[in-house]
């Protein structure tokens, strides 16, 4: 998966990295369960007369693996879907470890397993140290994966004190590691992910000031490069319209030769701000092309919309100006206006060329004017 597919809001990306995680370490997990029973059952004492149990076990834990191989991660990674794959895949996750904790407690307490018995402790020794140090993502979980797994074992042994005492004392000291170990890998797995996330966020702040013009806060000449394509294309794709308003604040220079490159830069703020509050639609991307040019690209917009919006920018900026710095500034704006029409732009440059034709043709006919295109 690449970057671009990767949830970018962080609660979606915790429980995203913990399916990724989970599916990863439980692929192959189940094929065991299936070989330690068929050791546990072929290695006992009477496998032909336990040859109807002895099937019955190979085909579950065997379904128990498939499933787990087919239960592949949501197409929509939305938080609820992602919540009810984890429900899922820990249900068999849980289930397998009852079973086989049913099966230890069972080769510990029939005679018929006697040659077999040491194959399904350790195979209960393995399953469960597996659990504690690869399964920590829900510690609560867990706990319950690794009593299903030895309660059972505990229980059996705990009939046979006399016998078994020993192998039962190990076995619960054991248990009492797992769970100390499971707490700490808890609490590793969760501080890795915090920082993953944190580093996360400081890729995406770096990107976002990649993209940023520092003055105005709009998107800068980069993010415009990377966006109109796309937008163009999609437009281009789906039929539906796509414009695109090019301004530019007329005899810029005099601001800064007559009060200062301060009162300039305080300037373009506003004016970026006076852009926020007239094309304020979700779908509208402002962007400060460079110096005094401007930009707005306008998706699902037809021309006469566009046109709409820009000139009551135009004729509010006329009338209204700016007072910056205790300077009262009575600013203009050139506009050049244009939708993108398949049938006189080849390509996103070819409609950009001709909107940027329109915004010069407004600055060399007067200036303070809207020409669409």
């Amino acid at each position: 998966m690449s970057n671009a597919e990767v949830p970018r809001e962080p609660q979606t990306f915790a429980l995203w990295r913990e399916a990724q995680d989970t599916r990863v370490r439980t692929r192959l997990g189940g094929i065991y369960y299936l070989l330690a029973w068929l050791l546990t059952w072929l290695f006992s004492d009477t496998p032909t007369e336990l040859l109807a149990w002895g099937f019955t076990g190979a085909v579950f834990f065997a379904l128990m693996f498939a499933l787990r191989l087919l239960h592949r991660l949501p197409a929509k990674e939305t938080p609820q879907a992602l919540c009810t794959w984890l429900d899922r895949h820990w249900a068999l996750v849980l289930l397998t470890a009852l079973a086989w904790g049913l099966v230890h407690a069972w080769a510990l307490s029939d005679p018929a397993f006697a040659s077999s018995r040491l194959i399904a402790t350790l195979s209960t020794v393995a399953f469960s140290t597996a659990l504690a140090f690869n399964f920590s993502m829900r510690k609560g979980r867990a706990i319950a994966a690794l009593l299903l797994l030895y309660l059972p074992g505990l229980l059996a042994l705990a009939l046979a004190w006399r016998e078994q005492h020993a192998i039962l004392i190990t076995l619960a000291f054991f248990l009492s590691y797992l769970l100390l170990a499971l707490k700490r890998s808890h609490r590793e797995y969760h501080n890795t992910l915090t920082l993953e996330l944190e580093l996360r966020e400081q890729q995406q702040s770096l990107e976002q000031l990649s993209r940023t013009d520092s003055l105005t806060q709009l998107g800068n000449r980069y993010q415009f490069n990377n966006l109109f394509p796309v937008l163009v294309a999609n437009a281009q794709r789906q039929s539906e319209s796509m414009s695109l308003v090019l301004l530019d604040i007329d005899f810029f220079k005099r601001v800064n030769d007559e009060h200062g490159h301060a009162c300039g830069d305080a300037c373009l703020s506003a004016f970026a701000e006076r852009m926020r509050q007239v094309f304020r639609r979700g779908s509208d991307a402002l962007l400060r092309l460079g110096g005094e040019e401007f930009g707005v690209l306008m998706p699902n917009t037809s021309l006469e919309q566009a046109c709409l919006l820009a000139e009551s920018f135009r004729q509010a900026l006329a009338q209204h100006g700016f007072t910056v710095q205790d300077n009262s500034l009575p600013l203009t704006a050139s506009l050049g206006v244009g939708c993108f029409d398949p049938q006189r732009d080849d390509n996103a440059e070819a409609f950009f060329k001709r909107v940027d034709d329109a915004l010069y043709k407004a600055k060399g006919t007067g200036r303070n004017r809207l020409v669409q295109t």
